[in-house]
Formats: C-alpha cells, sequence, structure tokens
C-alpha cells in the first residue's frame, strides 16, 4: 500500500481509471476525442472541489504518455515555468497541470502566452472559480474550456470498492467488508466530493481494528462517525453563491415552493440572512408585484422579524414569507412598464415637458405659459379629465400592461380601462 494519502495515491494515470465526467470522457466526448487523436489542446478544467479537476489533468498525460509538472499558479513563481518551458524543449513537449489557475498574475499570463501559441507547453490549468469571470480573455481564448460536474454517488461507490481491492495504491492490503449501507452512506454523505469520500473511508478502514476473523468490518454506524457530517458546498462570493440565489428566486417565481424552501435551507446553512432578506424584497416587487401588493409589506415585516431574532428562530418567519411568496400569483406589470420607460429615456432623452403641467408657482409662470390651460382633475366629476401628460415624442406610448388573473391585477385593469373609456367618450 501507498504510504500517501487514500485520495492522492488512488489518483487516475490514465482516463480508463476516471469515475464519473461522461460528458466529457465517454464515447464520442470531445476529451476523448482528443486523446484517441493524440492532438491535446490547451485546456482549462472548471469545477467545485472535488471533483477531480488535477486527477483528471495527470490521467490525461498518462494517457497521451506525455511528460507532465505539477505547479500551483500562487507558490510557484515565473522561474518555475521557465524550467517547464526547457523541460519542453528537451522532451518535444510538455504537459503543464497549473492548479488554481485563476489566481496566475500579469507577468506569469505574460510569460505563459507565447507558449501557448507555439504548442510546445501544453497547460492545464485547473479552477474552482468561473473562468469566464477570472480568467484574462488573451489566455482564455487560446485554451478550450471545460466544466467538470460532482461525480454521482454511484461514480463515488465505484471509486471507493475499486480501493478496497487495489493492494498497490489504495486499501487491498487490508481484509475488509464494508456493509452496503455504509458505502452508500459515505458515497452520499460526501457531497459529490470524491476526495472527502476516500478520506472517510480510509479513516474508517484505518481506524477500526479487525474481528476475531483478523477482518476489518465497516457497518453504518463506524461510516457515520467517520464522515460526521455532509460535504456542504458554499462560497459566500462566487459562482455557486450567486447560482443558489438564482435557484432560489426562479424557485419563487416558478411557484414550486417546496424548491424554494429547499434553497432557502442552503442559505440558512450558511448564515446568509443578507441575502436573503435582499433576495426576498426584490421578488415581493419583481416577481409578485400588483398580484398580491401587500406582499411586499408583509415580506419587510418577516425580514424584520428575522433579523430580531437571529438564526436559528431566523428560519420560522423566512418559511413563512418564501411561502406566501412562492404560491402567490405573480404579475411583473408594474416592473416591465418601468424598465419599458427607462429604454424611451435611453431612446429619446428628455423631450419637453408639457407647458400646461409645468410648474406655475413663482411670479412670472404666466409670461412663460407654464401652467396655461391646466386642468384641474378634482373639478371634474369622477377626478378625470382629458389632457395630456406625456411629452409630445411619447404621448401614444402606453407602458402598462396586465397578463395577470389574480383579484388585485383584474381590479387595476378594470380600473385602467375604466378610466380609458371615460377619457375617450369624454373627448368624443
Amino acid at each position: 500500500m501507498s504510504t500517501s494519502p487514500l485520495a492522492y495515491s488512488m489518483r487516475p494515470s490514465t482516463i480508463e481509471e476516471v469515475y464519473g465526467q461522461g460528458h466529457l470522457l465517454g464515447e464520442g466526448a470531445l476529451i476523448r476525442r482528443m486523446v484517441e487523436a493524440n492532438k491535446l489542446h490547451p485546456m482549462i478544467l472548471y469545477g467545485p472541489p472535488g471533483t477531480g479537476k488535477t486527477s483528471l489533468a495527470i490521467a490525461l498525460a498518462g494517457s497521451a504518455n506525455i511528460h507532465y509538472r505539477l505547479l500551483n499558479a500562487v507558490q510557484h513563481q515565473k522561474k518555475d515555468l521557465q524550467i517547464a518551458a526547457d523541460e519542453a524543449k528537451m522532451y518535444g513537449r510538455l504537459i503543464v497541470i497549473l492548479d488554481e489557475f485563476h489566481r496566475l498574475d500579469k507577468s506569469k499570463q505574460d510569460f505563459l502566452l507565447p507558449h501557448l501559441e507555439s504548442g510546445q507547453l501544453l497547460v492545464i490549468g485547473a479552477t474552482t472559480a468561473n473562468p469566464y469571470h477570472s480568467i484574462n480573455p488573451a489566455i482564455r481564448s487560446r485554451c478550450h474550456v471545460f466544466e467538470l460536474f460532482k461525480p454521482e454517488s454511484k461514480d463515488i461507490r465505484h471509486m471507493l470498492k475499486a480501493s478496497l481491492k487495489d493492494k498497490n495504491k489504495g486499501l487491498g492490503e487490508y481484509r475488509t467488508h464494508v456493509d452496503d449501507d455504509a458505502l452508500e452512506h459515505i458515497a452520499t454523505s460526501s457531497g459529490g466530493d470524491m476526495r472527502a469520500a476516500l478520506n472517510a473511508l480510509e479513516l474508517a478502514v484505518l481506524s477500526t481494528p479487525p474481528g476475531n476473523d483478523q477482518m476489518i468490518h465497516i457497518d453504518l454506524s463506524i461510516a457515520e462517525t467517520c464522515t460526521q457530517k455532509k460535504n456542504f458546498d458554499h462560497d459566500h462570493d462566487g459562482d455557486h453563491h450567486y447560482d443558489v440565489l438564482s435557484a432560489f428566486q426562479k424557485s419563487i417565481r416558478g411557484s414550486d415552493a417546496d424548491a424554494a424552501l429547499h434553497y432557502l435551507a442552503r442559505l440558512i446553512t450558511v448564515g446568509d440572512l443578507t441575502s436573503i432578506a435582499r433576495r426576498l424584497l426584490v421578488i415581493a416587487y419583481e416577481d409578485i408585484g400588483l398580484a398580491n401588493p401587500q406582499a411586499g409589506a408583509r415580506t419587510l415585516t418577516a425580514i424584520e422579524s428575522a433579523e430580531r431574532l437571529g438564526f436559528p428562530e431566523a428560519r420560522i418567519p423566512l418559511a413563512n414569507a418564501v411561502t406566501e411568496l412562492a404560491l402567490s400569483p405573480k404579475s411583473n406589470a408594474a416592473y416591465t412598464a418601468m424598465d419599458s420607460a427607462l429604454q424611451d429615456i435611453q431612446r429619446y432623452g428628455s423631450p419637453a415637458i408639457p407647458a400646461h403641467i409645468r410648474d406655475s408657482h413663482y411670479q412670472g409662470a404666466k409670461q412663460l405659459n407654464r401652467g396655461v390651460g391646466y386642468l384641474y382633475p378634482h373639478d371634474y366629476k369622477d377626478g378625470l379629465i382629458q389632457q395630456q401628460y406625456l411629452p409630445d415624442p411619447l404621448k401614444d406610448h402606453r407602458y402598462l400592461r396586465f397578463k395577470g388573473n389574480s383579484k388585485f391585477e383584474q381590479a387595476f385593469r378594470e380600473a385602467q380601462t375604466k378610466i380609458n373609456q371615460k377619457l375617450k367618450s369624454d373627448k368624443q
């Protein structure tokens, strides 16, 4: 058995030993086609921790039979890249696997550009950060970008079983029996992190004494002790954070209360009350809007209650608010009308306000024709009288269009219709 940690020693040496990532390595998938054609290109492997980015890069080097050097964009300096470039000349070609690729500083990026162009130095970057946000476009345009996904529990189970049998790199020298439910627990509780699952299995095997039959028996209770807690992946300022917030809002917008509560639970788990509060207020006015006008005020009350209570009790008013918003009728009529008005500002600028509705509360206003001809609505039946309010270029523009059928929107639509009909009849 290797003296290295199991997660390190079980790194695949070829792509055939990689578990998961079928969208990249399956039959006809692009990376497999590159390997089969012996035409590897510079690439960026992007995905959450534990998805095997570095392992895949090493496996690619093994399958292509190309020497590689493993570097870290933070820890290693430009001189280390120069050494790699010299080795590339010696070998004819060299793969440089660069962990934390998004942290490359400008001098290292400038050094890499000509080598990426020549093809002698084949760079494979590994990063947890979205390369379209974090990596210089000049570098990114010279690399294929591949996203790695968390392996499914079945892929993790296959890897765990392989490590139990492997006598050279794994735990095969130990006589071990792992119950099916224990293996399943380790696979699922890792949260899709292959490294965490292997670490848990290694701890379970090495910390459990053999029985009278000299067999190490791992049952569910041992597995639960060694995993302790599900691996929970959430960054506070990266892609995953905004993906959760996006899924949270879209679940409420789509009236799926169960999904909305799931994403709320994720945000509560990391204690992010600020993001929850901000997003709920946006949702109340953007997605529910005039279909339930009181939702905004009730949401604010729930948020204020949550802030006073703090976690864990804050989850109670938040759950009420999320459930109400998800199950409320939806309307975006007001905010889309506002967006249309803003678009007209961009297109038309600020055309002249009709003179009769300009400010006339100063001496000399009448000489400038300000307020002349203004009709005071309260002097007329129903408080309505036909007159122009919009500037001339926009006088026929209509922004507010109700599409929903909630009782509030129906009432607003009826009011709008009655106003238009009354003004039209008065005009005639």
